[in-house]
Parts: C-alpha cells; structure tokens; sequence
C-alpha cells in the first residue's frame, strides 16, 4: 500500500503547524511549499518537524521548499498561501490579493498534482474556492473550504467554557460564508443531545454566537502580530483525516452547492459528508425561517465578493 501525501503551501504559522499535526497523527508524508523569497525557510521547517520525529514518535518524511515538483503526485494539497489579516482588517479586505496569490498556486495544483484534493485555508475562505474551482477545473468533490470545522470548533469551545462540561461533549454547526455573517445554528449546538438553547438564556446564547462570528478578530487583537493558527491547523487536520482514513464524516465545510439549499454555483459551509472522494454527499438540514434569512445574507455576502473577482477579471 502506497503512502499518502499532503503537501502544504505556505510554510507560515498555519502551514508549518499542519504539517507537524498531520505528521503527529502519522496521517501521510508532508511537502511544505512557499515561494522562491522565502529561500531555505520551508526546507528549514520541514527538516525540524521530521526531527522531532523519533521523539513524538512519528515514522513519516517531511520534506520542504519551493519548488513545486515536490508536490508532483499528492493526495490532498492544502493551500495557506496569502497574508494574514492584521488588526482593523476583516478576511474580506484580504479578497484582491490573496486571488492573486492563489491563482497562481491553482495552476501549480492542476500542473503538478492533477489528481489532488484541494482544502482551502487562505481567506476570504469560500472567495478563494471559487478561484481554486475556475483555475483548477476540478470537481466539486475536490475542493473543499475548511472553515466551518474551525468556527464550529471555537462554538464548541465556548459551549463547553460556559457550561464547564467536557468539549466531547458538545457538538456544533456553524454554516454560511467564513466571516461576519456565518450562521451558527443553536438548535443545532447539543451538550450531550440537548440543544443549548434549553441550558442557556437566550442572551447568553447570543453572546457565545456573536463571540463565535468574532472569533478570529478576537485573537487577531490579543496577538495584535498575526492571525490564528493553532486551531486553524487542527481543522485542516480533522478534515485530511476525514479524507484518507474514509472515514464518511459529517463536517461543516465551503463546497460547491449545485442547487442544495437553493444556491447554485457558489462555495458555501454546509455539512458535508467526507470520505476518500472527498466531498460525496451534501447533507441538507430544514432551517426555520430566522436561520434561512441568515444563510440568504452570508449567501449575498459570498456572492458579492465572487463578482468582485469577476469584475477584475482575476479569474
């Protein structure tokens, strides 16, 4: 049985702590690409993370640097490439120059790992899908934005805070576009099966979900230098896993709606059934009339950055 691998772009916080997470988890072997200026950077990271590797211990190669035949042959490409966002600056600030950072890593992906599945992490997240999907010419099933796993995961880690239960305990999903007007779902968000909103006031239900939609922001202005990493990191890590162990696992993911909650040819985080295709089935969940009024706005919201793009003719 041939060994699996990830190959990461960008060699920055979020890609550097991926590789060693997926190398931890004895996941696949790890490429880390970036570009030519970063120099010995990524080859640099690559070699420390593999040394860390007999003391973890962890029994897969890690290789990096910039040139992009590395990743000839890859099993899943994650693409972190981008700058992050700073202080004051929403994901969507990020729109014209990120497109530009990862058209040119999609035509890399279709040259050199033409058989890949594609998850995205640079932001604005279900922005830069679409640009992967025009440049790329891949199917749906292999593309896949990561952030529902990550805004879920920070619901559930302010559920748990707020209830001191165990996070295993709680189960969230957050849908729509990855910035101001993601729809958390509270009827959705169980501890132990019950809904949350039977264990918490409604105020307090609100503030976790208005916390949760500023989640990133928030650590952006503690770090007040950079953006977040660690759980961006371990997201990307639930969904290759999802992937490569076939493991059929229903995660919150931006994928391509063909009609599903009635949008057409737009990425949006809905729930998503993973396995080794990648995305198989698109799970439909009824939404009262409050959480579809929601789900329209982010939808907008995504729609009016896509045409941005096709107004610049980035594509």
């Amino acid at each position: 049985m041939s060994r699996k691998k990830v190959t990461v772009v960008g060699a920055g916080n979020v890609g550097a702590t991926l590789a060693q997470a997926v190398a931890q988890t004895n996941l696949a072997d790890v490429v880390l690409i970036d570009i030519p200026d970063t120099k010995g950077m990524p080859a640099g990271k690559a070699l420390d993370i593999l040394e860390a590797g007999p003391l973890y211990p962890y029994d897969r190669l890690i290789t990096g640097g910039t040139d992009w035949s590395l990743a000839d042959q890859s099993d899943i490409v994650v693409v972190t490439a981008g700058i992050p966002r700073k202080p004051g600056m929403s994901r969507d600030d990020l729109l014209l120059t990120n497109a530009k950072i990862v058209s040119d890593v999609s035509r890399n992906i279709k040259a050199h790992a033409p058989n890949s599945i594609v998850i995205v992490v640079s932001n604005p997240l279900d922005a830069m899908c679409a640009v992967v999907h025009r440049v790329t010419g891949f199917p749906r099933e292999r593309i896949l934005g990561m952030a529902g796993v990550l805004d879920s995961a920070r619901l559930r880690a302010f559920i748990a805070q707020e209830l001191s239960v165990s996070v295993e305990n709680v189960h969230a999903f957050v849908l729509g576009g990855h910035g101001d007007t993601m729809v958390p779902l509270p009827r959705y968000s169980t501890v132990s099966g019950i809904p949350i909103t039977e264990l918490l006031p409604k105020e307090k239900v609100e503030a976790l979900l208005q916390r949760t939609k500023d989640g990133g922001a928030e650590i952006v202005k503690l770090l007040e230098k950079g953006s977040a990493y660690y759980a961006p990191a371990a997201a990307v890590r639930e969904i290759i896993e999802a992937i490569l162990s076939d493991k059929k696992k229903i995660l919150p993911c931006a994928v391509l709606l063909k009609g599903e909650y009635g949008v057409n040819d737009l990425f949006v985080g809905v729930p998503a059934k993973l396995g080794s295709r990648g995305m198989e089935r698109v799970v439909s969940i009824k939404l009262n009339a409050e959480e579809e009024a929601a789900f329209k706005k982010s939808v907008e919201a995504v729609r009016e950055l896509v045409s941005v793009l096709e107004q610049k003719k980035v594509f």
